[in-house]
């Protein structure tokens, strides 16, 4: 049990995903990312299972067999592709899948993703760690190909290129893209 260093984690990890976050365009998400995590349903699971090297969800998960902590803030944050997965109508033999994520999520869960690398990895985050965690367990993912293909886009991008152009990218051509596609499909589409 450990509420002040599980507390000290998220908000850390909150902190970084907010810098990131603004240094794409995407303020609202980053003032308000992750805040589910200091609810009980997430705050208390963390506090309990909390190591301060990896996830509390993951030590849940191996008590338990599944983690209440994760189904609880996956359910609850958009920038999450688990919180995208549903009933696939456009593919009839396959029940579930992942359904395509909006822009502006897809840039939050990458910052997300390498503000994780950074919390976890601690004083050895490099700017590699990111692609190489997602690329460890993409074969398990349930997401949409379009949002797989970009997310590792731009994790590519932040490991040859680092932070800097990474988030320029986002910013300055795949979000603004997105808002002219908005735009031309106007509020009815």
């Amino acid at each position: 049990m450990n509420p002040i260093g599980h507390f000290k984690t998220i908000t850390e990890h909150k902190l970084l995903v907010m810098e990131h976050c603004f240094k794409m365009g995407i303020y609202r998400q980053g003032l308000t990312h992750d805040l589910s995590k200091y609810t009980p349903a997430e705050f208390l699971i963390g506090v309990k299972y909390y190591q301060g090297d990896r996830s509390p969800n993951n030590a849940e998960r191996e008590e338990k067999g599944y983690s209440s902590a994760w189904l609880h803030h996956k359910g609850r944050n958009r920038h999450h592709f688990e919180y995208w997965i549903d009933y696939d109508i456009e593919h009839p033999g396959q029940t579930m899948g992942g359904m395509r994520m909006p822009r502006n999520y897809v840039a939050e869960m990458l910052a997300d993703r390498i503000a994780a690398s950074k919390v976890y990895n601690k004083g050895h985050y490099t700017q590699h760690d990111p692609l190489k965690y997602y690329m460890a367990g993409k074969s398990h993912y349930m997401i949409h190909p379009k949002t797989q293909k970009e997310l590792e886009f731009f994790l590519k991008i932040l490991d040859r290129h680092g932070e800097e152009e990474c988030f320029r990218f986002v910013r300055e051509v795949y979000l603004k893209k997105g808002r002219k596609e908005d735009r031309k499909k106007g509020p009815h589409s």
